[in-house]
């Protein structure tokens, strides 16, 4: 197996080390040496956008808030899906991981300077607080490695009871929460039910029908005084 060529580090405010790895033609992002993401297993990264987009309110102006860039595959699966009109935040804490996607990896570099992309060098959550309610038909999560296994303290609140009611607040009717986990979580999907969401949850593969089995949290916005005409979830 061919060794890691180190490409690019940076030191971020708490002082771990995140590393831009590459290997052959794949890129990898390590964290403190513990891999983050990779272009080899990108799989679940376009799911994420793939299912969400496919579920939220039918719109010709919609509005999306990524939250986390990692190495743009949900963002560029997005942008394939989404009209002319749409508007795309993207919640990206660590300006390296910009730089790295605009300097080394065209397809990236291509989907940031898209017009419908907004880009904010900010942590999610606070983009989150300053959003109106109602804001987006679909935001989807890909900051940590699930709600159980985050890679930042700060933001553990997205996964509890007030940051999933703020995260429905800045929902449409009907708008969609996806979130991206390395591992099932059923307690997680309990507290999105009791939240006021109706959920379900999908398995998705990192590469294609192969690779490593991964999840990704639905959980639909659902007015509580309409509940009983609300739209199921397929089954899936």
């Amino acid at each position: 197996m061919k060794p890691f060529e180190t490409v690019a580090t940076a030191r971020i405010s708490d002082g771990t080390l995140l590393a831009l790895h590459r290997r052959g033609d794949d890129l990898f992002i390590h964290l403190d040496g513990e891999e983050l993401m990779s272009s080899r297993c990108h799989g679940s990264e376009a799911a994420l956008a793939e299912l969400s987009l496919a579920e939220m309110p039918a719109t010709g102006y919609p509005r999306v808030l990524i939250g986390g860039l990692g190495l743009g595959y949900t963002l560029r699966s997005a942008l394939a899906m989404l009209p002319p009109r749409a508007e795309v935040t993207v919640a990206e804490l660590l300006p390296a991981v910009i730089e790295w996607n605009r300097r080394l990896i065209p397809e990236s570099a291509r989907a940031l300077a898209d017009p419908r992309v907004r880009l904010r060098i900010q942590d999610v959550a606070a983009v989150l607080s300053e959003a109106p309610a109602g804001r987006y038909e679909a935001i989807l999560l890909d900051v940590d490695d699930g709600p159980s296994a985050v890679c930042f303290r700060s933001n553990l609140g997205l996964y509890e009871r007030d940051g999933l009611l703020r995260l429905k607040r800045c929902l449409t009717d009907g708008g969609v929460l996806a979130v991206w986990s390395a591992q099932s979580d059923p307690s997680f999907a309990k507290l999105m039910r009791r939240c006021g969401y109706d959920v379900r949850t999908q398995s998705v593969r990192g590469y294609r029908r192969k690779g490593s089995r991964y999840v990704v949290f639905l959980g639909r916005n659902v007015d509580t005084r309409r509940r009983g005409g609300r739209r199921k979830w397929p089954h899936g």
